[in-house]
Parts: structure tokens; sequence; C-alpha cells
């Protein structure tokens, strides 16, 4: 029998949450639940390119699925970036800050829409991220970077240089001469303007605002998930340590591949993260459960610290499936959701209370027939089916 359900919960891939909504439309809820709570805001949103992007099917290389188009018109797209940023600023804690990526065709709009929302006396940086990939032109100098504008709440602001440093190393600049002192420690030494300037191999470098130290994603890069716009994690890292402690609040209303969440989790953050494309639900749904490991009985004390939350619309896709029972387990020979002859992405078995389905085996890279173990102590086990378009279905096993 088919049921329908609004919300997941996993007991692992958290702490975070996760909305299939437009964020524009989903602000006000966020801001009657979070309101003054968010640390670190991360934006990656359409250019204004003009382009169509798409995700390479995870069972054909060949074949392209459909995500988004990034051709809303000029003064529409400046409007929907002013409902969303003047939100975001609602959002952020008095310490807080945001991080705004784009280039170079909405860069300069966009900084002015951010001074007047937060005030021009809180522009933090520019920051410049430099990188090598794509093609050369010829009718003028390649663009190889992003600009990512950089904006505080309030002079409260937490930034933490440091969480991003970096050991100068053995490498030897602007002719300092070497030493070692007295406890061992190598250090390097230069006298200007009559004052001797000392550092030493251990001595962090800080990052400058142009960021050539982090790369691009390549085509072969292990990092790579088939999702058009994937930003690298090193590049998220950077901003979450910066502008974050462990346990804080860390969001992004265009979670596309689910970096910022990845990189969140790895870091002890908590993390909101909101996104219009049922593929990018797909992807961070895969990437948060393969980084994670399921608690043990001495994790148990801290299992709410893993919980991992998915909110989406009842979806009343057509479903047709075929499937046998044993006393044991569920078997799963066919399967088509939406009328789309299209593979299984993800498929899982659980219970549902209350329309919400609690997922106790999931299976992330499904091959039919699918066999699933029947869960102990569950009267009515329910079974979820996702195709490669984020179509879904729910179902019980009778």
């Amino acid at each position: 029998m088919r049921i329908y359900c609004k919300t997941e919960q996993h007991d692992i891939g958290g702490p975070g949450s996760f909305y299939l909504a437009r964020s524009e439309k989903l602000l006000p809820k966020l801001i009657d639940e979070y309101k003054g709570k968010v640390q670190l805001i991360y934006l990656d949103p359409p250019f204004g390119t003009g382009d169509s992007f798409q995700r390479r099917s995870d069972k054909d290389e060949e074949s392209r699925i459909p995500l988004f188009r990034d051709d809303m018109p000029e003064a529409e797209y400046l409007k929907w970036m002013r409902t969303i940023l003047t939100g975001c600023h609602t959002l952020l804690s008095p310490t807080g800050s945001l991080y705004l990526h784009i280039d170079w065709r909405m860069n300069a709009k966009l900084r002015l829409m951010l001074d007047d929302i937060f005030g021009q006396d809180n522009f933090m940086d520019e920051i410049v991220w430099s990188y090598k990939s794509g093609g050369r032109a010829t009718r003028f100098y390649p663009r190889k970077h992003d600009t990512i504008l950089f904006y505080r709440k309030s002079r409260r602001v937490y930034f933490n240089i440091a969480a991003v440093g970096q050991p100068r190393g053995p490498e030897r600049r602007n002719h300092m001469k070497q030493f070692v002192d007295q406890d061992g420690r190598v250090g390097f030494s230069i006298r200007t303007n009559g004052k001797l300037y000392t550092y030493y191999e251990d001595d962090l470098i800080y990052p400058s605002d142009v960021w050539t130290d982090i790369e691009h994603l390549q085509q072969k890069d292990k990092e790579r998930l088939g999702y058009a716009t994937q930003k690298p994690e090193a590049l998220l890292e950077r901003i979450i340590l910066a502008s974050s402690r462990e346990g804080d609040l860390v969001c992004d209303l265009f979670s596309g591949s689910g970096t910022t969440a990845s990189v969140a989790v790895k870091t002890g953050r908590r993390f909101l993260a909101v996104d219009a494309s049922p593929l990018a639900l797909i992807t961070l749904r895969k990437r948060l459960l393969s980084l994670a490991s399921r608690p043990t009985l001495l994790d148990e004390p801290e299992a709410d610290d893993r919980v991992l939350t998915l909110h989406y619309p009842a979806n009343r896709n057509k479903c047709d499936v075929s499937y046998s029972v044993t006393d044991h387990a569920v078997t799963i020979a066919e399967a088509q959701l939406n009328r789309r002859p299209s593979p299984l992405s993800y498929v899982a078995m659980g219970y549902v209370q209350e329309q919400v389905f609690y997922p106790i085996r999931t299976v992330t890279k499904p091959k039919l027939p699918v066999k699933l173990p029947l869960p102990v102590d569950v009267d009515r086990p329910v079974v979820q089916l996702v195709n490669a378009y984020g179509d879904q279905a729910f179902f019980t096993v009778d």
C-alpha cells in the first residue's frame, strides 16, 4: 500500500537538516525557527550565466539529467537575490557572517546590494578564488577566478584566521638568513630599516584575500559527484574553520552537491541546507550517509549529535513495483517511478510514524533485484524507492 511522507530521519549523517524547497519561499519558516541563530551562511547561487546545468547519471556517465536553469532575466534575478540576502541578514547571529560566491557577471551589482542590506561598514573582504581549469580565451584575458563577497552581521563578528593558517615551512623568503636558536628551532631573519624581523618554520602564514592554493575540481577528481558547479571541500573548509566554531550552525540556501553540509559535519558543526532540486537531495543524502558510520552502543549517549533530517513535499508520483516477501526479507524485482524509464538511485527499508520515515537499512547504489532484510519488531515495514531523477515513493510491505 502506498503511503506519503514529508520527513525522513536518519540516525547518522548529521547533525543537520535539509529542505527540498525554493529558498525564497522557505525563508519565512526558517526565520521563525532560526532567526539570529545562524553563525555562518555560504551561498553559491546561480551566476546569471544563461545556461542550463545537468548531472551525470550514476548508472550511465554518458546520460545527463537536468539540474537547473540559470536564465532568469536580470531584473527578476536581482529582486530574487535581494529577498534571499535580506533573509540571510535576519538569520545571522550578531557574531555571524555571510560569504556570497559569485563571478564577474553579478559581482558589482550584488556587492552594492550587500552594502545596502548589511551596511558598507560591515564589508570584510572581496576574496578572489583563482583557479586553473577549462579552455583559454583569445578575444580577452581568460576569466579564471570567482569572487566571494564576505560580510559580517555586526562588529561582534567571530573570525579566527589562525584556524586556517599554515606553517611557514623550511622555504627561505625575501633573502632571509637562516639560523637555529638555542632551543633548536629553525628560523629566518632579515633586517629592514634598522629593524630585525625574525620568523620560525612553525610560525603560521595566513591566507590573503587572493586564494591560489585551492584547485578547481577536475573531471577525474575523487571528490567529483557528477554535479555541475560542485565546489571543492578545501574551499568550504577554509571558510567554515575561519568563521565558525565547533557546534555552530552553518547554512547553505543553494546546497547543490552538499559540499557545505559535508564539510560542516567533518569539522564538528551543524548544518542547515536548502535546495529546490530533487537531485540535490539525492546527492546530499548519499554523500552524508557514505561519510558517516553507524553508532555503536558506546556512541548512544551522543546519538542525537548524528541525526540527519530531510524535509520534502509528499511525493505522489505514480509507482509500479514488483516485489516478493519471505519470512526474513523483501526482494524488489522491478520498479518504475513517475513513468520514467530510469534506474533506481536509492532504496531504504524502515518504518513510519506520523509521516516521518525512519530508515533502518539503506542501499545507496541499488541494483535490481534488491534484497532487504525485514526489520525486527516492526509491524508495518516501509520501503522507500528513489530513481535517478529524484522521483520517490513509499509503500508498506504486506
